[in-house]
């Protein structure tokens, strides 16, 4: 009788031990078995958001292949890339021409303004100031010399002239300064909120323009040796040995990229000593100073290449600091993005932050609501509100 409980109880123990080892060896062997893969993994989509935006063709090709760019100051040529090649410039386009007198071609609003005011409002002004004084000259020394007039006025003032000599000009200021103010105004100008910024900060002697609204990249912006010539900047190519170069002492290893026909809201500061960032044809300069962040709107109206120089005496390679902006329609812009390590487009993390917190119960939005144009696929596309109905 004893011995039969020794065996049942002795049987339940081994029951135990073995139920035991079971449930510790479960996890395990959860872990090592393969998940099974369903046939559409893709989440469905949310009740009332938009859906997300597509990047462009040549954008996601262009990181598909992995094009190899210069990124922080490294030499990897940009050429080989099948999404990105640079732009050649216009010859009189965005440059300084042989025997140039006045203002270079603008290719800004403002720059346009201030074209007009130039050629419109101030040379007459000082043509006709110039011819005037030359008569009153001219009319002084036939009058009122020895010969024609031996006895000489003692004449002490002249009211009417006096009050003349003194309006006078002040219209003339007071004509000047109405469309001078519109032109300030309109230049600092704040940028509108969804602007692309870009921050660039001189350095001795480089420039350097960084993207915080597309992964926060930066490129280095060297100018390119010039042939037959001391070396520079070592590790630079010469000018002149690709097809797209522009001119010499203007021409760099990588230009400033941005989109055209849009504001964009740059940010200049300085790593070291003054610099100042002036591109003539885009009637713009700003100064780049070691502590502070300056900041101005940019507006390019149509693709091309701008060009140039540092206008503060930085150094002693201050000559040899130019700058380049290259404006691109907004689908190339997005493709030499996404070519960089870390590019993101900006506008996309704001849609897929938008995508997520829509309300989940609402019923689904209109096909005319989710279609989003291609032109504005770089665009945050807020959620669609919409009101959940009653459950019948």
């Amino acid at each position: 009788m004893k011995s039969g409980n020794h065996v049942r109880a002795a049987s339940r123990a081994l029951k135990a031990f073995g139920l035991s080892l079971a449930l510790a060896m479960l996890p395990q062997v959860a872990s090592a078995a393969p998940t099974p893969v369903p046939a559409y993994s893709q989440p469905a989509p949310v009740a009332g958001a938009q859906a997300p935006v597509a990047a462009d063709k040549g954008a996601a090709s262009a990181l598909a292949a992995g094009n190899p760019v210069n990124n922080g100051g490294a030499t990897a040529d940009t050429s080989a890339s099948s999404a990105y090649t640079p732009m050649k410039p216009t010859p009189g386009i965005g440059m300084p021409v042989d025997g140039g007198i006045g203002l270079q071609t603008q290719f800004s609003p403002n720059g346009e303004y201030g074209h007009w005011m130039h050629n419109v409002v101030l040379i007459p002004l000082i043509s006709f100031i110039v011819v005037l004084v030359l008569v009153l000259l001219v009319l002084v020394i036939l009058r009122f010399n020895r010969r024609a007039n031996p006895i000489a006025s003692r004449t002490s003032h002249n009211t009417l002239l006096e009050v003349a000599w003194t309006l006078i000009p002040v219209l003339i200021l007071v004509l000047i300064a109405v469309p001078s103010i519109d032109l300030i105004a309109k230049q600092y100008k704040p940028a509108p909120k969804s602007a692309l910024t870009v921050k660039i900060t001189g350095n001795q002697w480089f420039w350097t323009y960084g993207y915080p609204d597309n992964g926060d990249f930066e490129v280095n912006s060297y100018m390119l040796n010039l042939p037959g010539q001391p070396v520079v900047n070592a590790g630079i190519r010469e000018v002149g040995s690709k097809p797209w170069d522009g001119p010499a002492h203007l021409e760099v290893d990588n230009r400033m990229v941005v989109p055209a026909g849009e504001p964009i809201r740059l940010q200049i500061t300085a790593a070291d000593v003054i610099h100042s960032f002036a591109v003539p044809s885009l009637w713009f300069k700003l100064d780049a100073v070691p502590g502070r962040i300056n900041e101005k709107v940019l507006f390019i109206e149509k693709p091309g290449v701008y060009y140039g120089q540092c206008s503060e005496l930085c150094g002693v390679k201050h000559g040899y600091m130019p700058i380049a902006v290259e404006a691109l329609p907004r689908a190339q812009f997005n493709a030499w993005v996404l070519a960089h390590s870390g590019g993101v487009i900006d506008g996309q993390k704001k849609l897929a932050d938008t995508t997520t917190q829509a309300p989940a119960a609402a019923p689904a939005a209109d096909a005319s609501d989710a279609a989003v144009p291609a032109d504005n696929a770089s665009e945050a596309v807020p959620a669609v509100e919409t009101t959940s109905s009653p459950a019948a």
